[in-house]
């Protein structure tokens, strides 16, 4: 697995569990995501992409910098392999209304089915973040869906 974070503190985080626990199959990069998938990537070299409580970018002016875009939909198409999937949850309302614009807008890409919780994932969790555990205690809802790559 290969993980991003841009974000100094939560990359420094992550990097440390992933020494602490002895984990061989994960990498984490600093940085951004979609710019190492924009010029690094291949075309279908992915199995799946995990996009989970990234930043909602609530100013206006800022959401150019949501994750999920036309332009970035069509970059997940071409680096997944036939058939494979991403997986998004978000706790943050906007961005979820966002992000079903433009699933609904890419329908020759993706295709969606219902989201099924990760092995990880405790009982009532969706994916077992330390974040979505944070959010669940104050209450919040969460969004989830699978888009299944067209072929």
């Amino acid at each position: 697995y290969l993980g991003f974070e841009w974000a100094s503190e939560f990359y420094r985080y992550a990097a440390d569990r992933i020494r602490r626990n002895h984990i061989q199959n994960v990498k984490v990069i600093h940085g951004d995501a979609t710019e190492f998938m924009k010029f690094w990537c291949e075309d279908n070299v992915a199995d799946i992409i995990h996009l989970y409580f990234s930043d909602p970018w609530p100013k206006t002016r800022h959401h150019k910098r949501r994750v999920i875009q036309d332009s970035t939909l069509e970059m997940f198409h071409r680096i997944l392999k036939k058939s494979a999937v991403v997986h998004v949850v978000t706790d943050h309302d906007e961005l979820w209304e966002w992000c079903e614009e433009h699933f609904n807008r890419n329908t020759s890409l993706f295709t969606r089915k219902e989201f099924n919780p990760a092995e990880s994932a405790g009982t009532g969790e969706l994916v077992g973040t330390n974040f979505e555990r944070k959010y669940k205690r104050e209450g919040r809802p969460f969004h989830a869906t699978t888009l299944v790559r067209v072929d």
